[in-house]
């Protein structure tokens, strides 16, 4: 018990599951020999409320955001890693996961920026229209210099002028606390075992690469079962029809594109001198 606590990081509530015990009895025994809850933590400010994806029942109000590096050297090993480089392919994934659902869009870029990531918004939220979804999608994002970086003023005044008008709203979890974006990590774990790790190595450019996304973006929302939390073996797109939104399996197939492409036509024509503000080295 006590190495799943300190070695792993375990806390009593999946000690207990994995134990078989009370949740109590582990809460108990961690307290009186590690003295776990004794100290005072210290009380996080909070800059815009986050939420848990059990909290909401409705497909698409709440969107877990995130940013993958997939130059990882350490989850893809020294010869994937060297070719991912040699072929110069796309270094970031960018992923819109429904907390409800599951459902997943994703993009790629070469870098990470404002542009970017508000061209992603607009992308997502257009795909979402054009679909008939016309609820406010909260994007519960991570502190990410993408979406704002940790500038409570920036985040807000690129919420104000190009979310909402999409109807998207950007919403931070808290810092140090991982559970809040639960769902959007464990799927980038997949990703890495399904889809990197197996089929990267037989990637040679950008098109072919692009390609295979699309179709493992829509395998794993339409064809592969889930087993997380009210899944109960289904596929997003199976949950979503089941929770009544009755969309055909075309929706999952969001365009897989490279958004430093995109981001410079959507950019020029009409965002690019207010975002010249978050994109200035000399910003403060």
């Amino acid at each position: 018990m006590f190495s799943l606590n300190q070695e792993r990081g375990w806390g009593r509530r999946r000690i207990a599951y994995a134990l078989g015990l009370p949740e109590g009895t582990v809460r108990h025994i961690l307290r009186r020999h590690l003295g776990e809850g004794s100290r005072k933590r210290k009380r996080r400010k909070t800059f815009c409320p986050a939420h848990w994806a059990w909290e909401e029942e409705e497909p698409f109000r709440l969107a877990q955001v995130d940013t993958k590096d997939v130059l990882d050297k350490g989850t893809l090993g020294t010869k994937l890693w060297d070719h991912l480089r040699k072929h110069r392919l796309p270094r970031y994934q960018w992923t819109f996961l429904e907390g409800r659902t599951r459902l997943r869009f994703l993009a790629y870029s070469y870098e990470l920026s404002v542009v970017n990531g508000l061209c992603f918004v607009a992308l997502v939220m257009s795909w979402l229209r054009a679909w008939g979804i016309d609820v406010e999608v909260e994007w519960q994002e991570d502190w990410g210099s993408e979406f704002g970086g940790e500038n409570p003023e920036h985040l807000a005044k690129l919420d104000e002028q190009y979310c909402r008008p999409f109807g998207a709203r950007l919403r931070r979890a808290p810092k140090g606390r991982k559970g809040y974006q639960g769902r959007v990590e464990r799927s980038h774990r997949t990703d890495d075992e399904e889809f990197y790790l197996p089929c990267l190595g037989r990637v040679r450019t950008v098109g072919t690469f692009l390609r295979r996304a699309q179709r493992w973006q829509y395998y794993y929302a339409v064809e592969r079962s889930h087993f997380g939390a009210g899944m109960e073996g289904k596929s997003p797109i199976g949950k979503l029809r089941e929770l009544g939104f009755n969309l055909p399996d075309e929706f999952a197939a969001f365009p897989v594109v490279l958004l430093d492409e995109v981001a410079m036509i959507w950019a020029s024509k009409g965002g690019h001198d207010v975002l010249a503000y978050y994109t200035s080295p000399t910003r403060h």
